[in-house]
């Protein structure tokens, strides 16, 4: 028999090919009846030029907390704010910087506070009685939940109640004695603290020894339940140049932010960098990432962007201009360095989408703002009350302000809608977005969107192939006009598509002067 040469054999593979129904195309994405958020193209197969992703921003609101109790000071921060059955907790600490020419004064206040509230917006210090102030010479009456008297039980490690991230462990199997967590940064050996506790109030060590130790911690460093992966995830402060470990602290490059995973909180998995794709490097103070918590898979961060943009005509004419230019006799960026906040947002926890522009701007000049320290985001996000009679519950970021500018330090609330921090947005003469293939369980898709008076949306059930699919094309849709969180789309027939759940579909959503925050099949 003769030998098939090259030329044969590529003319009989392009034969099969072109006779043989081969697909390549991707497998559907799995989407159940999980809310999907419109902050990335994860699902987007395709999007019209005038379709285009716009990044929110909060509302400012009432200054809720002002920390000027003689514990507390000028540098308190690092808020970790969640809701807790229907008491809204929050833990910070209480810091006072005392700055004076060319020195920074003696600092008697080296604590994790806590606070707490009905609503998340009005505040209260319980007085509970575990630690005195002045340390050897005060009463109890304060809300002191962590201080240095904790060095008392430590065998090898020193705690800085002035780094603290707390939460509510949501893991299922989390013991009693362990529902809330704490994570410290330690002093001596060099690394990041596990605290347990049954109350969020009574405190001991998970472990004695750091169980996090590569990197810089000079920051609020977390760690959380992460229930996609079932797993704990927890995000710190490395430099991107440098030495910053005990014994030698020479950071250099950039403030960034590195993560690990942990069956137990106390064993944990080689660390990673986090990676932004095209956003530009950028010093990142903070990261105040977290599981959102109506879409768990997809993870929110809110790093703050710390900048250096040095003394200029406009610089000076910034709020506070002797404070600034006092601050800078200690170092030149104490004075004119600026902070604010910035979104991201991660389906993996390694690769983020991080927006260039700010989410939360320094604001209109006045005392308190544009300066180091301010807008820094708290840990994270609570429900709360519409002050709109009749509307929705919205969300609630906190940030600080007045940070290292005087006596005390306040905290503002800032309030957007359920699901608002990115839409796809359309103008009036119209754009689209078509979905890759997804499977869905459920009997509507819902939409969480914004129109105008004339504007609305129109949803066509397709199949993989972008067939409309009889019944739910365009043409038989209801067009949506309005302003709601959830709203169902319906067709002529009707709002009922559980006759395609679990089969590949794909969306193609038309948009004229409207929003579309957020949608899902349920």
């Amino acid at each position: 028999m003769p030998r098939l040469t090259i030329p044969c054999l590529f003319a009989l593979f392009t034969l099969l090919f072109l006779t043989t129904d081969v697909s390549f195309a991707a497998e559907p994405v799995n989407i159940g009846s999980r809310l999907e958020l419109m902050v990335d193209d994860t699902l987007i197969e395709s999007r019209s030029e005038e379709a285009r992703f716009e990044l929110h921003h909060p509302t400012p609101r009432e200054n809720v907390f002002t920390y000027d109790k003689p514990w507390e000071g000028s540098g308190c921060g690092y808020q970790s704010i969640f809701k807790d059955g229907d008491k809204y907790r929050m833990y910070y600490k209480a810091w006072h910087l005392d700055v004076q020419e060319k020195k920074l004064g003696p600092n008697n206040s080296n604590f994790t506070c806590y606070a707490e509230s009905d609503d998340g917006i009005h505040w209260k210090r319980p007085d509970l009685g575990l630690f005195s102030f002045p340390p050897k010479s005060g009463d109890k009456n304060n809300n002191i939940v962590i201080g240095k008297a904790y060095r008392d039980w430590m065998k090898s490690a020193k705690p800085d109640p002035v780094h603290p991230a707390v939460f509510k462990d949501e893991n299922p199997n989390c013991p009693a004695d362990a529902k809330y967590k704490a994570i410290l940064r330690s002093r001596g050996p060099h690394g990041l603290l596990v605290l347990k506790s049954p109350d969020g109030i009574h405190w001991s060590l998970l472990s004695e020894k750091p169980v996090i130790t590569d990197g810089a911690f000079d920051s609020e460093n977390l760690a959380f339940w992460d229930p996609a992966t079932g797993q704990y995830r927890a995000y710190w402060r490395y430099f991107t140049k440098g030495t910053t470990n005990e014994k030698d602290w020479k950071p250099s490059g950039l403030r960034d932010i590195r993560t690990a995973t942990s069956p137990d909180l106390l064993h944990w998995s080689k660390p990673q960098d986090l990676k932004y794709g095209d956003a530009p490097p950028e010093q990142l103070y903070t990261n105040q990432i977290k599981p959102y918590y109506r879409a768990p898979h997809i993870l929110v961060g809110f790093p703050t962007r710390y900048i250096e943009r040095g003394w200029s005509k406009s610089m000076e004419e910034l709020p506070e201009y002797k404070h600034r230019k006092m601050r800078s006799s200690i170092s030149n960026r104490y004075g004119m360095a600026i902070t604010e906040g910035l979104f991201m947002t991660s389906r993996d926890g390694v690769n983020f989408k991080r927006w260039p522009e700010a989410f939360l701007r320094p604001g209109i000049e006045r005392q308190g703002t544009w300066a180091y320290g301010h807008q820094y985001i708290g840990w994270q996000m609570v429900e709360t009350k519409s002050d709109v009679e009749g509307a929705p519950n919205e969300i609630s970021l906190y940030a600080t302000e007045g940070y290292w500018t005087g006596n005390s330090s306040q905290l503002r609330r800032y309030t957007m809608r359920i699901d608002g921090f990115v839409s796809i947005n359309a103008p009036l003469k119209g754009g689209e977005i078509t979905t890759k293939p997804i499977t869905f369980t459920g009997k509507e898709l819902k939409l969480n969107f914004s129109s105008s008076a004339a504007g609305g949306i129109t949803v066509e059930l397709q199949t993989p192939d972008g067939k409309p699919i009889a019944g739910f094309t365009e043409a038989d849709c209801n067009e949506l006009f309005g302003d709601t969180i959830s709203r169902p789309v319906s067709w002529k027939n009707g709002s009922d598509v559980s006759k395609l759940a679990g089969k590949p579909v794909k969306l193609k959503i038309k948009l004229k002067d409207a929003d579309l925050y957020s949608f899902k099949f349920e």
